[in-house]
Parts: structure tokens; C-alpha cells; sequence
């Protein structure tokens, strides 16, 4: 079992979380929704497994290379 972890491509804002800590999570399933440069971003699960911690909540501002979630695979 490998950790994988989640993060910001860009500097922005977490819109909306679609996703639970604890629960099961498939490859490509849709964790959250975050804005950058204007645009509308969805952070999708790079790999299948449970989703370990999300470490962002709705309206947080991040940077890019933050920690968004860890995903046990």
C-alpha cells in the first residue's frame, strides 16, 4: 500500500469538495473542484484505492504544490 499524494496544479480557491475521507475512490473520480486563473478545475484521483485525508476545505486558498488529499492505494 502506497501513499499518493494529491496536489495543486495552480495557485486558487477550493470551490466545492465532492469527495469524503475514509471512503473508497476510483481512478479519475472527482475529489474537488478548485478555481485558478478564472477557470474552473477538477482535481480527480490519480489512482484507485481510499481516500486517506483531504487536507483542504470549501473557499481555502492554496498554492500550487499544496497538499490537496492522500489517497491509499
Amino acid at each position: 500500500m502506497a501513499d499518493e499524494i494529491v496536489e495543486a496544479p495552480a495557485p486558487g480557491k477550493i470551490l466545492r469538495i465532492h469527495a469524503e475521507a475514509g471512503k473508497p475512490i476510483g481512478k479519475g473520480d472527482r475529489i474537488l473542484i478548485m478555481e485558478a486563473l478564472k477557470m474552473e478545475l477538477p482535481i480527480v484521483a490519480p489512482v484507485g484505492g481510499t481516500l486517506k485525508s483531504l487536507n483542504v476545505t470549501a473557499g481555502q486558498t492554496v498554492e500550487a504544490g499544496d497538499t490537496l488529499a492522500v489517497i491509499v492505494s
